[in-house]
C-alpha cells in the first residue's frame, strides 16, 4: 500500500531564494518569522501593512527573488496563468494578452496561451490537458470559449479558478467581466439614424458568438425604436475577418438601392468594407459611411479614419488577470465596462 503524503500548507513551506540571501536572512533582519515573510512574498492579506512594507523594502534592498520551482512545490501548482481562446481576430488576442501581462508584471506569475478550435469535438479535453499539465493557478477565458458552459463545468471539476470575459454576465461577479456590447451597438444605431441614413447595411459575426447576437440585436432594436426596419437582405453574416468583410460588403453594395451606411461588428470587417468600396469606386464617407466595433489600432490607421465602438480590450485582459491572482478573501471590485462610440472621419450625412 502506498502512503499518501499530507497536503502542504504554502505558509508552512516557505520558498527558498536564489538571489542575494535567503528567506531566513529577511526574517532575521525584519524581526519576523519565516512564515510572515512567505505570506508577504505570496501576497497573503494576513499581514499588517506596516510589516508588509518593511519586508518588501528589505527584499528590494537585499535583491533576492523567490525560487519559482520551490514555490510550485510548496503550493503544489505552478505560478502560471493560462489564456484560452478561439478568436479569428489576431489583434484582439494580442491586446488581451498585453492587458493580462500588465497585471502579472512583478507578481511572480507568468502567462501561457492555449489557442483552440471550439468547433472541434475534443477541444474541452484539450483544455483539460493544458490546465492539468501546466498545473495552472487559473485561466482567462476569452470569447467565444468563455460562453461555453461545458468548458466552465470542466474547470470547476478539476478545481481550476477562472475569469470569464463575455458580452453579458454569465457567472458570479468574482468570475465575470461583462463587456455590455449591446450598449455600444445602440449608440451606433442612434448616431447613423441621426445623420439621416435610412438605407443601412449590417455585417455581423458568426451567430454562434454571443457578441454577434448582442451587438446585432442592440443595433436592430435601436433602429426599430427610431422607425427603421432593416430588410433581411441588408443583414449579412461575416466571420469577424477582413476577407469576410470584403465579401459581405460586395453583397450589400450590389443592392438597389445601395446602403448609404454599413455597420460591421468588428474593425477587421470594416477594413474589408473599405476595400470593397475602393474596388467599386465609392468614396468614404461621401458615398458610404462605415462604422466598426472594438476601436482597435486599425481604426485610427485606416484612411479616412474609422468611427468605431471603443471596447477596452487591454483593460479587460488586465482585469481578468488581476481577478485570478488576488489572494483568497481579498476584496475585489467588479470592473464596469462601458463601450462607447468614437466618432472619426468615416461617417457623414447621406448626399
Amino acid at each position: 500500500m502506498t502512503r499518501r503524503s499530507r497536503d502542504v500548507n504554502p505558509s508552512d513551506s516557505p520558498p527558498t531564494m536564489n538571489g542575494g540571501g535567503t528567506i531566513n536572512d529577511i526574517a532575521r533582519l525584519a524581526g519576523v518569522s519565516k512564515k510572515t515573510v512567505s505570506r508577504v512574498i505570496n501576497r497573503s492579506p494576513l499581514v499588517q501593512q506596516e510589516t508588509r512594507e518593511k519586508i518588501e523594502a528589505l527584499i528590494r534592498e537585499v535583491g533576492y527573488v523567490p525560487d519559482p520551482m520551490a514555490r510550485g512545490l510548496a503550493f503544489r501548482k505552478s505560478f502560471l496563468i493560462g489564456m484560452v481562446y478561439d478568436n479569428p481576430n489576431a489583434q484582439y488576442i494580442v491586446n488581451m494578452q498585453e492587458g493580462a501581462l500588465d497585471s502579472l508584471r512583478g507578481s511572480g506569475f507568468e502567462l501561457v496561451v492555449h489557442p483552440c478550435d471550439s468547433k472541434s469535438d475534443d477541444y474541452i479535453d484539450g483544455v483539460r490537458h493544458f490546465v492539468l499539465q501546466q498545473r495552472l493557478h487559473g485561466v482567462i477565458l476569452v470569447p467565444r470559449v468563455s460562453e461555453d458552459s461545458a468548458l466552465v463545468e470542466m474547470l470547476q471539476q478539476v478545481g481550476c479558478r477562472y475569469a470569464r470575459i463575455a458580452a453579458v454576465s454569465l457567472d458570479e461577479p468574482a468570475r465575470m467581466i461583462a463587456t455590455n456590447d449591446r450598449q455600444g451597438a445602440v449608440e451606433v444605431a442612434n448616431y447613423l439614424e441621426s445623420l439621416g441614413h435610412r438605407h443601412i447595411g449590417l455585417i455581423t459575426g458568426p451567430q454562434r458568438y454571443l457578441s454577434t447576437r448582442e451587438r446585432g440585436a442592440g443595433f436592430l432594436q435601436a433602429l426599430a425604436k427610431r422607425g427603421l426596419e432593416l430588410p433581411a437582405t441588408h443583414v449579412v453574416e461575416g466571420g469577424y475577418t477582413f476577407e469576410s468583410g470584403v465579401a459581405c460588403a460586395e453583397k450589400l453594395l450590389a443592392l438597389e438601392p445601395r446602403p448609404t451606411a454599413i455597420f460591421t461588428l468588428n474593425d477587421e470587417m470594416a477594413a474589408g468594407v473599405y476595400k470593397a468600396a475602393f474596388r467599386m469606386g465609392l468614396s468614404i464617407p461621401e458615398q458610404l459611411s462605415v462604422v466598426g466595433f472594438d476601436d482597435s489600432p486599425l481604426a485610427a490607421r485606416l484612411w479616412p479614419s474609422l468611427s468605431s465602438v471603443r471596447l477596452p480590450i487591454r483593460d479587460m485582459g488586465s482585469f481578468a488577470a488581476a481577478m485570478l491572482i488576488a489572494a483568497d478573501g481579498e476584496a475585489r471590485s467588479v470592473p464596469l465596462i462601458a463601450p462607447h462610440l468614437v466618432v472619426r472621419e468615416s461617417c457623414q450625412s447621406p448626399v
